[in-house]
């Protein structure tokens, strides 16, 4: 199985910075598989940057410019580094881990609150 623990969210004004976490445990091979997604109260799951299997990285459209994945291929870790955080950026944000089956799995969940 796998294990994913988020932490780092919070609130922060607009403008400002905050840098998410993501362990992961069990069976992950690689953090290639990894990569963050948010929701929004009443919106869809949406892609906010992931490695894709190539070790290339994909990003929203949305948050190009502003956010940065990287990661621990040793420590099963990546980080999401949120600059310039505007009111929108506001959602839930997920680890995920997608397996070269598809198969996906979640993590719990870190509030992040973009808000003068």
């Amino acid at each position: 199985q796998v294990q994913l623990l988020e932490t780092g969210g919070g609130l922060v004004q607009p403008g400002g910075s905050l840098k998410l976490s993501c362990v992961g445990s069990g069976r992950i091979s690689t953090i290639n598989g990894m990569g963050w997604y948010r929701q929004a109260p009443g919106k869809q799951r949406e892609l906010v940057a992931r490695f894709i299997p190539d070790g290339r990285l994909n990003y929203a459209d949305s948050v190009k410019g502003r956010f940065t994945i990287s990661g621990d291929n040793a420590r099963k870790t990546v980080y999401l580094q949120m600059n310039n955080l505007k009111p929108e950026d506001t959602a839930v944000y997920y680890c995920n881990y997608r397996t070269y089956y598809s198969t996906d799995y979640w993590g719990q969940g870190t509030q992040v609150t973009v808000s003068s």
